[in-house]
């Protein structure tokens, strides 16, 4: 009896001994593969990390080549803002030493001819929005969503300090001997002629702008008018004593303060506002890295940043 219990008892430590090598084996093997899933997962990690790295620094390289890549833009100002704007273009320069900002300042007008005649422009600033809305909504020449109003000016009435005029502003304006005046295409002379009418001097009209110079001449009674083709050109006439007296920009008489005399500020209840707008140009002829400083310099242009810069030239930059 004895014999049959120990060999019983064997028997079950055995087959105990058994059941629990089995066990061992199998958690060794559940735990030998966790082990190499969680290799397999870290190495793919690795993997997918190192391939994000090269991407991003791929992309910085493209980015980096893109940024030294010389450029240059041609850019259209209205001629009463080319003194303000070589201020604005050597800052932007400053920034972007790779970029070259090619200014081209003309009457609004010509300016507007020009491009609509195929010259090569990227950016358009008018100061008038006649000539912008006439190439955003007739030409569809400007870039969608880059139109921006970035400063006011004041036309006013100039003379020599040492002229002795008894001109005292628009309204006697004919008791000059002679008077510089842009033509009806140019803002100024355009903005000039709307003050007129208001004044009752030419009659009114839906575009004054159509009165010729010889038109304002009888209306004035006869007055000796030279006739200017941009704004710069009317302050020469005045600041070298060839004429009397000249309409042009408050912003147009900085650096003048001792050659001119301001007879009058005409007032906006005249002339209106007198809004200056920029835009990007669509341009058949530029790079994609063109067409991206364009827009990028227009927004610079528009910027807070550039504000001080323009008010320190008589601009005013309180617009919507």
């Amino acid at each position: 009896m004895k014999k049959l219990i120990t060999a019983a008892t064997a028997f079950t430590v055995a087959f105990a001994l058994l059941t629990g090598c089995s066990g061992n084996t199998a958690t060794t093997a559940q735990s030998t593969e966790s082990e190499e899933a969680k290799q397999e997962t870290v190495q793919e990690t690795e993997q997918e990390a190192v391939q994000e790295t090269a991407q991003e620094t791929e992309q910085e390289a493209v980015q980096e080549t893109a940024q030294e890549e010389p450029v240059e833009i041609q850019v259209f100002i209205a001629a009463s803002l080319n003194t303000v704007m070589q201020d604005v273009k050597a800052a932007y320069e400053a920034d972007h030493p790779n970029v070259t900002i090619v200014l081209n300042p003309d009457s609004s007008g010509k300016l507007l001819t020009q491009i609509e005649e195929g010259y090569e422009c990227d950016v358009f600033f008018s100061a008038a929005q006649k000539q912008m809305n006439t190439l955003q909504d007739t030409d569809g020449l400007v870039v969608e969503g880059t139109r921006h109003n970035v400063v006011n000016n004041q036309v006013v009435v100039v003379s020599r300090k040492d002229s002795g005029t008894s001109v005292t502003g628009l309204a006697d304006i004919g008791n000059a001997e002679s008077i510089a005046l842009a033509d009806g295409s140019v803002p100024v002379g355009r903005y000039t002629r709307v003050a007129m009418a208001a004044l009752g001097i030419l009659p009114e009209t839906e575009d004054p702008s159509v009165y010729t110079t010889q038109e304002v001449s009888d209306a004035l009674g006869g007055v000796e008018i030279s006739e200017q083709s941009n704004v710069s050109k009317v302050l020469a006439a005045v600041v070298e004593g060839s004429c009397e007296v000249g309409t042009t920009y408050y912003s147009d008489t900085y650096g003048y303060e001792d050659q001119l005399d301001i007879l009058e500020k005409v007032s906006y209840d005249l002339t209106g506002n007198v809004i200056y707008p920029i835009a990007q140009v669509k341009n058949d002829q530029a790079s994609d890295a063109q067409a991206a400083t364009a827009a990028d310099f227009v927004e610079f242009v528009a910027s807070d940043q550039m504000k001080p810069v323009f008010e320190g030239y008589y601009f005013d930059t309180n617009v919507e």
